[in-house]
């Protein structure tokens, strides 16, 4: 199934993301045929969590500074509780993610993801869901929030946590597919 055939995908991080969280999207992506590439702040590697401890380092394809949502056709933001606080105290992620909205892209965050979302000031009349303890702060951020596995609105998919990985791969597929102009 090359449906993503031609299409680059960012996914953002930092250290301390949920590992299922970027790896299973990353391997359904590039088995659909995207071409992924791993963003960050940091410049070689960045720690993976598993189970609240510190797990793999992953190679960072692109740093932060180098890369531009223009050369992108869709942004992934996994989750975990560490990575998206950092990224919604960087200015430059929280520029390079509303890059993207501001672009009419397809945007999939799962579990805490959305928190960088709120920073970038893109869930106000937005349904989407997250990991529970981030709901409030999407009510308040003006985002529409519901308890279901995927969520898509506007191009932007959402998914609570690592149990919801089948559907949320499975919609993110699609959304990028169907969000991307044929090339």
């Amino acid at each position: 199934m090359e449906i993503l055939k031609n299409r680059k995908i960012a996914i953002l991080t930092e250290n301390g993301f949920e590992e299922s969280e970027l790896i299973s999207p990353k391997r359904a992506l590039e088995e659909a045929g995207a071409t992924v590439h791993i963003i960050s702040p940091q410049k070689d590697k960045v720690r993976a969590m598993k189970d609240h401890e510190w797990s793999e380092n992953y190679s960072v394809d692109v740093t932060l500074s180098e890369a531009k949502a223009e050369n992108y056709d869709g942004l992934l933001l996994p989750g975990g509780v560490i990575n998206p606080d950092q990224l919604r105290g960087n200015k430059e992620a929280v520029k390079f993610v509303k890059d993207f909205f501001d672009a009419g892209k397809p945007v999939a965050a799962i579990c805490h993801g959305p928190q960088t979302l709120i920073e970038a000031g893109v869930v106000k009349g937005r349904k989407m869901t997250s990991f529970p303890s981030v709901k409030t702060d999407l009510l308040n951020a003006g985002g529409n929030w519901v308890d279901e596995e995927v969520v898509t609105d506007q191009g932007l998919t959402t998914s609570r946590s690592p149990e919801d990985l089948p559907a949320f791969n499975a919609k993110i597929v699609k959304e990028f597919a169907a969000g991307v102009p044929q090339h």
